[in-house]
């Protein structure tokens, strides 16, 4: 036994073509196939379907925390589980990959999360105060209600705020940053990172309630350009956003963009994903102008300008900011699918797909073990499990599952983990190399040769 075990490991490494056809990402079948299942295109007003997403993000740490509601959903309020976790740092990845890596000119930075010395109008951003200095000053009895006061606000102003966005950051690495690419404009300066957002609750919306305040996962690009050509810029943003965004959608059109005027009266566009209570903001784009540019570095103009041709320019500032945690529940919306369903007793059922996008899914694979000799099949699984992580391929390990359940309930499992594929290695794997594949979005169950399994995964996976 130990010989045809060495011999089949030996084989994963030298695929046998003569067993089976040539794999190709066209998904053409081959082997033992099934016939897949149908999905409703848009269930998303279906009664109900909210509660249903977060019984299964909790269920199958998507998200923790004691009580989830819509509004949680909205304003970060959870944690995230491990399949959150990745989910959200594979979306990370792709937005870095996006806007930094596939294009010139847009370098990364990293800010501290506290602004030291920034003046702002807005009363809403936290400060940081020491709550021994607090008390002391509130227990004073020396002073008068309005000494309190004016020591209060002093401390206040002069306390660091925690930075609510990173546009502030990248204009302060502005100046530095220009050395980078010879004065020349265009350039941008991307950032990823927590921003510290209170929300306004209960009867007055001025009035801030502090006991929760929502830590965001920002992704931020700042472009700056020449006045004369950031109309231009900003239109191209707009379409390179929105068609990302939709790039990994099932349905593409939940995401749509919309012109909007932010409080300050600077206009803009935001993009939006279609909720099942309505839309709400993910991304926001605006053209800042040269304001906050000049003020930042002291109305120094000649200090900021750079080249625009020949001619030197105080260039514009364009914000391109995203809501990573927004972005990962509007996936996670998108991506669920319900179907009424038989069971094996024909009791009628609901079954609950995550189609999440191949790039985006936290877990690529599930690796299971059927019937067959336990250790020989754990040996094979093993190794298998080693191959794909060494092509970067996320694994789920099964079958180092002592509690074992039907291949049915497995499926159940792996699709509402939004896991694309599952791999079955059972006595006939150890026979003739044979494993059995299945497939999320297709429901087809398929035979295929372990030697020829990871290539074929790491493919399907890259041209998605």
């Amino acid at each position: 036994m130990k010989l045809a075990i060495m011999g089949l490991m030996m084989m994963m490494k030298f695929p046998v073509q003569s067993l089976l056809k040539k794999w190709t990402v066209s998904n053409k079948v081959f082997g033992l196939c099934l016939v897949s299942r149908k999905y409703n295109k848009s269930t998303a007003d279906l009664p109900g379907f909210t509660e249903t997403l977060i019984e299964l993000c909790q269920s199958r740490h998507f998200i923790t925390g004691d009580v989830i509601t819509k509004d949680a959903l909205i304003n970060g309020w959870y944690n995230y589980g491990h399949l959150g976790m990745e989910l959200q740092k594979n979306l990370a990845s792709k937005w870095w990959d996006s806007v930094v890596l596939s294009r010139e000119q847009v370098f990364g930075v990293m800010t501290p999360h506290k602004l030291m010395g920034y003046r702002c109008s807005d009363n809403r951003p936290l400060r940081l105060m020491e709550t021994a200095a607090l008390q002391m000053l509130l227990s004073n009895k020396d002073l008068t209600k309005e000494e309190i006061v004016a020591l209060l606000k002093d401390s206040l102003e002069e306390s660091p705020m925690l930075r609510f966005n990173l546009l502030q950051g990248a204009i302060q690495e502005y100046v530095k940053s220009l050395s980078l690419v010879n004065r020349k404009l265009p350039f941008g300066l991307a950032e990823i990172g927590v921003c510290y957002q209170p929300f306004p609750t209960g009867k007055h919306p001025t009035v801030c309630n502090a006991v929760r305040t929502g830590e965001v996962e920002m992704a931020s690009l700042v472009w700056f350009s020449s006045p004369r050509t950031s109309g231009h810029w900003l239109d191209y943003w707009v379409r390179q956003r929105l068609l990302w965004w939709r790039k990994f959608a099932k349905n593409p059109s939940s995401f749509t963009a919309g012109d909007f005027q932010d409080n300050d009266g600077t206009k803009g566009t935001e993009l939006y994903f279609s909720f099942p209570w309505g839309k709400e903001p993910i991304e926001k784009l605006l053209n800042l102008g040269d304001k906050e540019l000049v003020l930042e570095h002291h109305e120094n103009k000649d200090n900021v300008k750079g080249r625009d041709g020949r001619k030197t320019v105080v260039p514009h500032v364009l914000s391109v900011s995203g809501n990573l945690d927004r972005g990962v529940m509007a996936f996670l919306f998108d991506s669920l699918q319900l179907s009424e369903k038989l069971d094996s007793k024909l009791r009628d059922n609901q079954k609950r797909v995550l189609k999440l996008h191949p790039s985006l899914a936290p877990v690529k694979v599930g690796l299971e073990m059927g019937k067959g000799p336990t250790v020989e099949l754990r040996q094979v699984c093993e190794g298998l499990f080693r191959e794909m992580l060494e092509k970067k391929i996320s694994v789920w390990p099964g079958y180092l599952e002592t509690m074992h359940i039907s291949l049915e309930q497995l499926i159940m499992k792996y699709d509402e983990m939004g896991v694309i594929f599952t791999i079955v290695i059972s006595d006939s794997t150890l026979e003739n190399g044979l494993v059995q594949l299945r497939n999320r979005d297709t429901a087809v169950k398929e035979l295929a040769h372990i030697s020829e399994v990871r290539d074929f995964l790491t493919k399907y996976i890259q041209e998605s």
